[in-house]
């Protein structure tokens, strides 16, 4: 699944009890550490048991699916045989990471089948209550849509068949009073969903009083990234306001070249080279704090992790080398990093091995922001929107294209003057781009 992994929580069964699987056929989609991979069978047979169901979270080497597999496969080291209607079988269980037998001690066993005389059927009741006196009758959907209102469906009035709270029912309780001396004051606010946490939540108007969102996947891998930042890294910040209008002629131009045709140019392409350039000339910038060892870890190399705003929530995935390319190839990198990571098929090692890191609060509409250090970092810049605004240029006031950089710093290793000559050097990039990039 990838190094250092411990979970992962089991998104969607793609098999059932039952089911005869190919090789290599999908069998589950599991998230950890922002990534949602798909699992593909190691070999072919007959799904014997789930060992979770949706939304549970496993554990490295934790027993994930059993599978039975045909005799004509030899036997491997790990793999039990069982006699199953006079013919013998192997059975594996994949876990998250390598195989495992559920119990290497357990004898061979011999079943038998047993033959149906005829049909059966079976009825599942939802809730029935033991005496006229047990829980109150529903079904799931209105339970959910009472929990939803913030009703309690002890307070209504039961019009269904045997005292069967309906969805009419819980409609009433909240469009009159419940009670004697209740009141109801008028439902303000929107009527759209929003995003939050990577779910789409509902409105303030139809969302339930008081929601509880389990903090799993996404939300719980940037949680324990943020504590073990906030708690392990003494982070400071410096700011700088930057004229950028030769930035955005400069893309500008380029955009209409025929040799970028059909390149996904932006500042964020821009501002990438210039963290890259800054890290060559001050490679401190480009390190990390090794407190096992006692050593600070300097890095002649700069994997630039890019935080991304997704469906599923923020997860900042990395190019890898980013140093080493040109426009071209930055801007190529990053449409591919960010277009992988809205369709949620960004791999756990996309994420390995960040060195400094971009997030890009501008197309928000904010100016600035102080963002957080990824754990393992020594940096981050911050870049804000970029406007108009009144500028000295000259010693005369014009209006230009200004942008504001905010970069936090671990200052166990890196000092205020290290991290201002690297947010001074990157705003010197982008002050003037083009005569930087000639004179690599």
């Amino acid at each position: 699944m990838g190094e250092g992994l411990i979970e992962a929580e089991i998104v969607t069964w793609k098999v059932a009890v039952g089911d005869v699987v190919t090789l290599n056929q999908a069998l589950v989609d599991v998230e950890t550490a922002k990534a949602t991979v798909e699992l593909p069978s190691p070999f072919a047979g007959t799904i014997v048991t789930l060992h979770g169901e949706v939304g549970d979270t496993m554990q490295v080497n934790q027993p994930l699916v059993t599978i039975e597999v045909g005799a004509q496969s030899a036997p491997h080291a790990n793999e039990k045989q069982v006699v199953h209607d006079e013919t013998t079988v192997n059975r594996r269980e994949p876990v998250l990471i390598g195989y495992g037998v559920a119990n290497e001690d357990a004898a061979v066993v011999r079943r038998t089948r047993r033959v149906a005389t005829g049909p059966t059927k079976e009825s599942v009741v939802l809730d029935v209550p033991d005496s006229p006196s047990g829980p109150v009758r529903s079904t799931p959907p209105v339970r959910l849509l009472a929990k939803q209102y913030g009703i309690d469906l002890a307070a209504v009035s039961p019009t269904g068949r045997d005292g069967l709270v309906t969805r009419d029912d819980v409609e009433r309780a909240r469009s009159g009073p419940v009670g004697p001396d209740a009141r109801r004051s008028p439902i303000t606010g929107p009527a759209s969903s929003s995003r939050f946490v990577g779910r789409e939540i509902a409105s303030w108007s139809s969302g339930p009083r008081e929601e509880r969102i389990p903090v799993k996947g996404v939300l719980k891998s940037m949680a324990e990234a943020m504590v073990q930042s906030s708690t392990n890294q003494p982070q400071a910040a410096v700011w700088l306001r930057v004229d950028a209008t030769k930035t955005m002629e400069l893309l500008e131009a380029l955009k209409a070249h025929p040799n970028f045709a059909g390149v996904r140019l932006s500042p964020l392409t821009i501002a990438a080279l210039a963290v890259c350039d800054a890290a060559r000339h001050f490679p401190g910038i480009n390190s990390s704090f090794d407190t096992q060892n006692n050593e600070v870890v300097v890095r002649r190399y700069v994997n630039l992790g890019i935080a991304a705003d997704t469906p599923r929530g923020l997860i900042v995935p990395n190019i890898k080398d980013a140093d080493q390319l040109d426009v071209v190839a930055m801007a190529s990198a990053l449409s591919s990093l960010v277009q992988t990571a809205r369709s949620g098929t960004t791999t756990p090692n996309d994420m390995l091995g960040t060195t400094l890191t971009i997030t890009n609060v501008g197309p928000f509409g904010v100016d600035a922001a102080m963002a957080i250090l990824p754990p393992g970092t020594a940096a981050i810049l911050c870049i804000g929107k970029i406007a108009k605004a009144p500028w000295v240029v000259d010693d005369r006031l014009a209006v230009r294209q200004v942008v504001e950089l905010a970069m936090t710093f671990d200052h166990r290793q890196v000092d205020g003057a290290l991290a201002s000559a690297v947010l001074a050097h990157i705003g010197r990039f982008l002050e003037d781009p083009a005569t930087t990039l000639l004179a690599q």
